[in-house]
């Protein structure tokens, strides 16, 4: 079994910053693509950002230039750095990962349980 625990959301003012991580724990024999996703009350999940294993990068347009996506293979671990926050970014935030549990084993997408990110004065 694999696990995703996120942390660091929280109360923020808009303009403010928020890092989330995003820890990856259990039966992994290789991560893949890591990324973020939220979803705001009312809305469907959204696909906020993700790297892959090389480092490459794909941002949604509503983030481009405020989010930074970044991960630390040696430690399993995902970050999203926000700045510039502002009252639309306020979501549930969940961080994901394709994994490969076995050597030569297929590959499977794992969730964490989200992670509240208010943005409001």
């Amino acid at each position: 079994q694999v696990q995703l625990v996120e942390s660091g959301g929280g109360l923020v003012q808009p303009g403010g910053s928020l890092r989330l991580s995003c820890v990856a724990s259990g039966s992994i024999f290789s991560l893949d693509v890591m990324g973020w996703y939220r979803q705001a009350p009312g809305k469907q999940r959204e696909l906020v950002a993700f790297i892959t294993s090389g480092g490459s990068t794909n941002y949604a347009d509503s983030v481009k230039g405020r989010f930074t996506i970044s991960r630390d293979n040696a430690k399993n671990t995902e970050y999203l750095q926000m700045n510039s926050l502002k009252p639309e970014d306020t979501a549930v935030y969940y961080c994901n990962a394709i994994v490969q549990t076995t050597r030569g084993g297929m590959s499977q997408v794992y969730w964490g349980q989200g992670t509240q990110v208010t943005v409001s004065s």
